[in-house]
């Protein structure tokens, strides 16, 4: 498979918060570079087309749009 991302991901295991509209969803962050993350939440179908990304422990805080998904895993581009 050829890798089409813009930066090399890391592997990470952090609990994280999707933040939109006064909502939140918790979620994983499985990996994480400098432009993008892969996701582990509850329903990835659900998600708005943009939403910060926050990892509080870290004071980690970017507005991000999901690139793909399926039923629990997204991958998201930070604008």
């Amino acid at each position: 498979m050829t890798e089409r991302r813009g930066s090399p991901r890391r592997k990470v295991l952090k609990g994280a918060r999707i933040a939109y509209a006064r909502e939140g969803i918790l979620c994983t962050v499985r990996n994480l570079s400098e432009t993008g993350a892969g996701l582990d939440v509850p329903n990835a179908l659900s998600l708005p087309p943009s939403f910060m990304l926050v990892i509080e422990r870290d004071g980690f805080t970017r507005r991000c749009h999901p690139v793909w998904c399926n039923d629990r895993r997204v991958g998201v581009a930070f604008d």
